[in-house]
């Protein structure tokens, strides 16, 4: 990692596992999205964004989204990429879909927070992965450039986003 400037981080499942029951916020979420004359068919409430996006419920929905990521990001799991984190010598942010809170919470519980310079949520920025914004400002915030930067991400979306913003990417597994 020594050959990058920065390095930036996906959140849950990459350096913690948030404890979250999707299908149950799914299920609380479902009879507003239906209100909202919305498709329910999703069983995972993140599945639900697009959706909520396109009737313009976003404001209804994103406090019980960030309640159940917030909750779910105290009680979260390290997981060992996190010790890569922590020893970097490289300046280190984190890109995530969860809300930017659920990423300080998380972080919080796990005693990193001074190890990171800079946090974007999906409510940080307009857009979220796989679109590029989210990553660049990332990586901006680190005064760092996309080309000069590895994202770190457990998902395809995550690799989407690193190409799309023009950072390298590793996956974990």
């Amino acid at each position: 990692m020594d050959s990058y400037d920065a390095v930036v981080y996906d959140l849950d499942g990459t350096l913690v596992q948030l404890t979250v029951d999707w299908k149950e916020t799914a299920e609380q979420i479902k009879p507003i999205i239906r209100q909202y004359g919305g498709d329910t068919d999703a069983d995972d409430a993140l599945d639900f964004l697009p959706i909520v996006d396109e009737i313009g419920a976003t404001k209804e929905i994103e406090p019980h989204l960030a309640s159940a990521e917030r909750d779910g990001a105290r009680r979260s799991e390290r997981l060992p990429v996190m010790d890569e984190l922590v020893e970097s010598t490289v300046p280190v942010s984190i890109c995530s879909l969860n809300c930017e809170a659920a990423c300080r919470d998380a972080l919080d519980a796990h005693s990193i927070s001074k190890d990171v310079g800079a946090i974007v949520g999906r409510d940080s920025v307009t857009e979220r992965k796989p679109h590029p914004e989210p990553l660049l400002a990332a990586v901006n915030k680190l005064g760092a450039t996309p080309e000069r930067t590895l994202f770190v991400g457990d998902s395809d979306s995550d690799e989407i986003t690193a190409r799309r913003a023009g950072t390298a990417f590793r996956r974990v597994p």
